[in-house]
């Protein structure tokens, strides 16, 4: 079968499209004639992360599409079901932490970006019925990944104001449209005008330039969360926009690990920081029940046939979308 995989070379240079060896699922497993799957930043750290000593690794974490085969002892699930993949592996209760063992699709096991793929029946949600096969297939770790951090971990209400630096991401957008179905009050950043007229058209009700004096602009705005995923970049900015008394929730670092904080100024203002990544079966299954429940579905940039992988990887690594990146594999 066809497949997006990473060999030999570090980074994007390892990345292509080859012939890979097709199964049949073993017990306890689904084979997933896959439909659409999706990128995300992770999908850029994999090739980096993969020893080239290795073997090739089908990459991706998100996907959708049909129930081709089921295994010994797979019970409920039937051939010809349309679903979406859980990318979260090992992590099936809710819990404060992931637990030992806890990994994600695409590394170290042969990810969505292929013909097929065999994967845990308990891996598997019903596709929700309000999403074409392109919104599905691009929905599962960004929206699973929002939830989480906004619902789970940030505990949103309705009334309070979240502010949300760096929009443009898949994650980054469907904190907008979660935030906004919760009730809240969403103000976002970006660099990129186009980005903030679109953040606000998605239902943002402000959105600042990035470079702009974030303690001017928000001078009269009391932010009750702020969840950033930037890192160095932003952490420091993003706790000065802060309440006294408010909740940080960091799910990234793309802009760098590694901050220094006044350790004082952060005592005195009594603030909340919290770590939040992916997030449980459970969770996953909420998380379809309030996108249901609010009919929301997911920004899509630009979709690309598998062939075109290399073209998605570059449009995602110049930071050029807004939302999810697709593609389309049948």
């Amino acid at each position: 079968m066809k497949a997006v995989v990473h060999q030999s070379i570090a980074g994007l240079k390892g990345v292509r499209v080859a012939d890979v060896e097709d199964r049949e699922p073993g017990a306890g497993e689904v084979k997933i004639r896959l439909k659409t799957a999706g990128l995300n930043h992770r999908d850029l750290f994999v090739p980096v992360r993969h020893g080239t000593e290795d073997s090739a690794i089908v990459l991706g974490s998100d996907g959708s599409g049909i129930v081709q085969s089921v295994g010994e002892g797979v019970n409920g699930v039937e051939a010809g079901s349309e679903v979406v993949i859980n990318p979260a592996l090992g992590w099936e209760k809710n819990s404060p932490a992931p637990p030992e063992g806890f990994e994600i699709l695409g590394l170290p096991d042969d990810g969505t970006f292929a013909e097929h793929i065999i994967i845990a029946a308990e891996n598997i949600e019903p596709k929700p019925k309000h999403l074409s096969w392109e919104e599905a297939g691009v929905l599962p770790l960004g929206a699973l990944t929002a939830y989480r951090a906004l619902i789970t971990r940030g505990r949103i209400r309705s009334g309070q104001t979240v502010f949300i630096p760096g929009v443009g991401s898949g994650v980054a957008t469907f904190l907008v449209q979660m935030a906004k179905a919760a009730g809240a009050r969403v103000i976002v950043t970006s660099r990129s005008g186009e980005k903030r007229e679109r953040a606000l058209a998605l239902g943002a009700d402000r959105a600042i330039d990035s470079n702009a004096d974030w303690q001017a602009e928000l001078e009269k705005e009391e932010i009750d969360l702020v969840i950033d995923s930037v890192g160095a970049a932003t952490w420091n900015r993003s706790l000065d926009a802060l309440k006294r008394g408010g909740t940080m929730v960091v799910f990234g670092a793309s802009a760098g690990d590694e901050v220094k904080v006044n350790i004082r100024e952060f005592f005195y203002g009594q603030y909340n920081l919290l770590g939040s990544t992916m997030g449980s079966a459970e969770e996953f299954r909420e998380m379809l029940q309030f996108i249901k429940r609010h009919e929301i579905k997911p920004v899509i940039d630009k979709t690309f046939e598998l062939a075109e992988a290399k073209q998605a990887f570059q449009r995602l690594e110049a930071g050029e979308q807004f939302g999810k990146i697709g593609l389309v594999i049948e």
